[in-house]
Order: C-alpha cells, then sequence, then structure tokens
C-alpha cells in the first residue's frame, strides 16, 4: 500500500488512483460492504475518509491476493470491525472488566 496523503477527505477519483481501483469497482463496493461509508457533499460526491480507504485497501487484500470471495471478504471485514469496536457497558464496565481479570491472575501467580 502506497502511503496515503494527510487529508481529511478524499474524493473517488483520489480513491482510485491510490487503490489502483475503478471508480465503478469503489462505488460496488461501497454497496456491498457496510463498513464503507463515505460522506457526501452538497453536491451529492462521494467524500472518503481515512477509515474508508484503510477499508478498501483491506477487501483489495482480501480479493486480489487471498482469493477470498464478496462473502467471505464480507465476514472477514465485518469480523474485524467487531475486533476495533470498543467493547458495550461503557467505561466503568470496562475497567471493572480489567480489575476481575487482573485479580484472577493475582491469585494465580
Amino acid at each position: 500500500m502506497d502511503s496515503v496523503p494527510q487529508k481529511r477527505y478524499f474524493k473517488i477519483s483520489e480513491v482510485s488512483v491510490l487503490t489502483g481501483l475503478e471508480p465503478y469497482v469503489l462505488r460496488f463496493w461501497e454497496g456491498e460492504f457496510s463498513a464503507i461509508r463515505p460522506k457526501r457533499a452538497d453536491s451529492g460526491q462521494r467524500m472518503y475518509r481515512q477509515c474508508d480507504i484503510d477499508v478498501i485497501f483491506e477487501i483489495k487484500r482480501l480479493l486480489h491476493h487471498e482469493r477470498y470471495t464478496i462473502e467471505g471478504a464480507k465476514k472477514m471485514v465485518s469480523a474485524r470491525g467487531r475486533e476495533l469496536e470498543p467493547p458495550r457497558g461503557g467505561t466503568s464496565e470496562v475497567l471493572k472488566g480489567i480489575v476481575d481479570e487482573l485479580s484472577q491472575i493475582r491469585e494465580m501467580i
């Protein structure tokens, strides 16, 4: 993956050049993968964020290099998204879980 310029938003033509994918492929993947959610400018033009581009590179790797099917790539991208989601229940519950886990480890040693 080439280095992506530090910008907030990218037009579809810029993403096409960065990823080496045709705009129609990007539009198709947008419909297939819920993880790709470009914003829309007032003009209606798609404006991709860095996180969208990261997902596009991941999908490209899965489909073109790892030879996954669209369905298989959807499952992989979905699983990756769940790994990156913050745990539910708020910060206090997360911290309580960490403290409980550390207490269990202390008891083992």
